[in-house]
């Protein structure tokens, strides 16, 4: 039973993985210049802080997920693993509803502050953001599952994998 739960564990970590860094990886290729009323218009992750946070916030997990691959199950770090797990569920969080707020306001803008959107001059570049936030959102359920998983496994007395 116990080389089920590791199976499962490695899973879910590979997957959650390969999202985060398909986020980032997404999020950083998304670039786009373009001439509005004779000025030139470049978009890129680089410009918004909330999508610098993203790239790194995904990175971070995406590395983390595959380093926490190789800590034994039923160890004293396994413990310490289900804590990092749920605060890098929180920070992939933190970075989904930020990037999700700033690509509502390129989209359709906000009237009250005058903000005009922006994703009529620049559509690649916001379906590449919009790609990302996919892609991030994924891996931010993939995490959720992973914390549950694994509370599951730590909390389970009748398991002989902790």
């Amino acid at each position: 039973m116990a080389k089920v739960h590791r199976l499962i564990s490695v899973v879910l970590r590979l997957a959650a993985a390969a999202a985060a860094a398909a986020a980032a990886i997404i999020m950083v290729t998304s670039h786009e210049a373009t001439s509005l009323f004779g000025l030139e218009l470049e978009a890129k992750y680089s410009h918004i802080p909330s999508f610098i946070f993203f790239v790194v916030a995904y990175a971070v997990a995406c590395a983390y997920s595959l380093l926490v691959i190789f800590v034994p199950p039923g160890s004293a770090a396994s413990r310490l693993v289900v804590m990092t797990d749920v605060l890098m569920g929180m920070v992939l969080t933190g970075a989904v509803a930020a990037t999700g707020a700033i690509a509502e306001v390129g989209r359709n803008g906000n009237s009250h502050a005058g903000w005009l959107p922006i994703c009529e001059q620049v559509h690649d570049y916001c379906n590449h953001v919009m790609g990302a936030f996919i892609a991030g959102f994924v891996a931010l359920i993939l995490y959720f599952l992973i914390i549950m998983y694994s509370l599951h496994v730590v909390a389970d007395p009748m398991c002989p994998c902790h």
